[in-house]
């Protein structure tokens, strides 16, 4: 093969083992990617020293988790994007590749460890993620505080994204997470409305949509983020839909990729959405107000991410300044 996936070196769990509530599905067939899609397994020396150095401090990335294509290049980079609250999740979306089951109990240390990571990778810019936590009573917003507060004592000249579950039924969980003050608060919709109930099941359109709104209500400061992906089986007409549901809720950024399936008990590619189509929903968003929009083929929700913070502020200040 002329291009490797990642996914071959760092998927330790494969199979039933990684993904049981799967296992009964129908196969998948994966499709093979167009050469637009297709990227190199990572060789770059500062790849190894990066991964090296999340295995010093115990740490999970969603980059290795969720199989990103983009790994080498980020890694190479030293840009890593933490997961947080362990590896395992509590939801079975049919896109995801991160693991299924029943989490273990959190650890207490790893806000320290997660801020130490960010001081020794130098980071301008970082993001953290997790996994969805239904089994916490806050659904773990307390512990991505810390976090955020733990980052901020270690590396203090370090922004901070944080890519944040949906708190579903979590009364006051956003709110924990908001007097934090992340730099930017990111949360996926992932799709349109109309496929929830096969590649989200255990989410809500509307749910998710509300809070990105009440972020803005309670801290219009925070830069909003959501991402998309494409290539599930959603027409046109549904993806500008959501960005016009996005811009209601006044979220600045927004990311559209292409999906991937990641092994074939997932949710099957539907069509590789062709890089000019990418360029025609870019386009679009940013006649509907976003400051910011990425749309490739391979655009990630972290990709790239400190700059993008960057030309986020640029874009603010520039809107600020013709107001």
């Amino acid at each position: 093969m002329p291009v490797m996936t990642t996914r071959v070196e760092i998927d330790h769990r494969k199979g039933a083992d990684r993904h049981p509530e799967k296992a009964h599905r129908p196969d998948n067939p994966i499709q093979r990617k167009p050469a637009w899609i297709r990227v190199k397994a990572p060789t770059h020396p500062i790849y190894h020293e990066t991964r090296a150095l999340m295995r010093e401090h115990k740490l999970v990335t969603v980059c290795e988790e969720a199989a990103c294509p983009n790994i080498g290049e980020c890694w190479s980079q030293r840009h890593a994007t933490m997961m947080i609250m362990g590896e395992t999740c509590t939801r079975a979306c049919s896109f995801c590749n991160v693991a299924t089951g029943i989490p273990k109990a959190l650890d207490a240390d790893e806000p320290r460890r997660v801020g130490e990571a960010v001081a020794a990778l130098g980071l301008k810019h970082v993001v953290v993620t997790s996994v969805d936590r239904d089994d916490l009573a806050d659904g773990g917003a307390e512990h991505f505080a810390r976090t955020i507060r733990a980052i901020r004592a270690a590396a203090p000249g370090t922004t901070i994204e944080i890519l944040t579950p949906d708190f579903l039924r979590k009364e006051g969980a956003l709110e924990v997470v908001v007097e934090a003050r992340p730099d930017v608060f990111n949360h996926n919709l992932e799709t349109v409305p109309a496929l929830y109930p096969t590649i989200r099941p255990g989410a809500r359109y509307y749910h998710s949509l509300r809070l990105l709104d009440r972020v803005k209500q309670l801290d219009p400061s925070i830069f909003t983020k959501s991402g998309l992906m494409v290539g599930l089986g959603e027409k046109r007409i549904e993806v500008l839909q959501v960005m016009d549901d996005l811009r209601s809720a006044d979220v600045d950024f927004l990311t559209i990729g292409q999906y991937l399936q990641p092994t074939v008990k997932h949710a099957a590619v539907d069509r590789f959405v062709p890089p000019d189509e990418f360029e025609d929903y870019a386009k679009a968003a940013r006649g509907k107000g976003f400051l910011l929009v990425s749309a490739t083929p391979l655009t990630r929700s972290s990709y790239h991410a400190d700059r993008d913070f960057a030309a986020l502020r640029d874009a603010r200040a520039a809107r600020l300044a013709r107001a």
